[in-house]
């Protein structure tokens, strides 16, 4: 994937004021710590996350998703009807219809000419939006496009908190670790044909690849199937999804320097899916990069999926760790597995 005519016009953030620590989701889960004669503190330790936020009982992923495309608009200064698509990208969405993406648009105020359509691929979805914004700015389609997403932690978190401690095996523990490392957040990314950007962050070059053998590591969604009547779960083999995800990532960062033209040595900053301290070392170490290249925010803000990358990518423009001129790689990693890594000339 190249592209020629397609600027990162805004990437913007919404983080929810509530935060939970690790320690607390630990006095949770004493029921099962104690079965299982657990010390306290090892949630911290495996996955370096100290805490994480999450929205108030109630929220609506389309309000939260909307509150950051608006902040994209107006940082650039484009307005919402000049919008020719608008993608919602998260998997945490409001209804299985209509499209979250409707919510957003219409909190908007989006022009009729607007495609609106959701996109779904567990934690790769906004950069897979990216992707469907900018061929469509690449093929002179449209002019200007957004993608936005929120993530919900709250209740699959509880949930499982509650079949933990009511089912507290060693295995259960293994299966549902990965799902404490969950945060919330809402993110946009606004791209702009050339002719039409006020900016000079280009998005460049893109590289994907998948390994659908591994679909069943992680799992997210009702016991009995999408339309079951039991509530949902989520299962995460942690340690399969690192080795082939790994795997699938080093694979794909081969690729990745293949499309873009650029040397390892060429890319000045990446932002990496934020999953913890163990997957950021083991990624960063097999593609060869060193962590001062990186920035990561899974320390305070958790694995929030879909916006984990536009957020961390905000924040890192803003503390100056990104700047103009330099080359940036956005790494991406979804359960299925899918992988799909952007290059940024910003």
């Amino acid at each position: 994937m190249r592209w020629k005519n397609v600027h990162v016009e805004a990437i913007t953030h919404v983080l929810p004021e509530e935060s939970i620590s690790s320690a607390e989701l630990e006095a949770r889960l004493a029921p099962m710590y104690g079965a299982l004669h657990l010390a306290s503190g090892q949630l911290e330790s495996l996955t370096g996350i100290r805490e994480r936020r999450r929205w108030p009982k109630g929220t609506r992923m389309s309000q939260a998703a909307a509150r950051a495309g608006r902040k994209a608009l107006e940082a650039s200064g484009v307005p919402a009807e000049e919008l020719g698509a608008v993608i919602y990208a998260g998997v945490c969405r409001d209804d299985l219809e209509p499209a979250t993406a409707c919510g957003v648009a219409a909190e908007l105020g989006t022009s009729p000419d607007a495609m609106v359509f959701d996109v779904s691929n567990a934690c790769l979805g906004m950069l897979n939006g990216m992707v469907e914004i900018a061929n469509r700015i690449e093929l002179g389609q449209i002019r200007a496009g957004l993608v936005v997403s929120a993530e919900s932690s709250r209740e699959i978190v509880d949930r499982s908190i509650e079949r933990l401690n009511h089912e507290p095996t060693l295995e259960r523990y293994r299966l549902g670790l990965a799902t404490m490392t969950g945060g919330s957040g809402a993110a946009a990314v606004l791209l702009t044909a050339a002719d039409y950007s006020g900016t000079e962050h280009r998005l460049v070059s893109g590289a994907a690849l998948s390994a659908p053998q591994h679909h069943r590591l992680c799992r997210w969604g009702p016991t009995s199937g999408l339309l079951g009547e039991t509530p949902n779960v989520m299962d995460t083999d942690a340690s399969g999804v690192l080795e082939h995800g790994v795997a699938l990532g080093s694979q794909t960062w081969d690729r990745f320097l293949t499309n873009s033209g650029w040397r390892r040595e060429d890319i000045d900053r990446v932002i990496c899916h934020q999953v913890g301290a163990g997957h950021r070392r083991e990624v960063l170490e097999t593609i060869g990069v060193e962590l001062s290249r990186d920035f990561s925010t899974f320390e305070t803000l958790g694995n929030m999926g879909t916006v984990s990358v536009p957020i961390t990518a905000a924040m890192a423009a803003e503390a100056g760790f990104i700047r103009a001129g330099q080359r940036v790689g956005f790494l991406g990693i979804g359960s299925g597995l899918n992988c799909l890594m952007l290059g940024l000339h910003w």
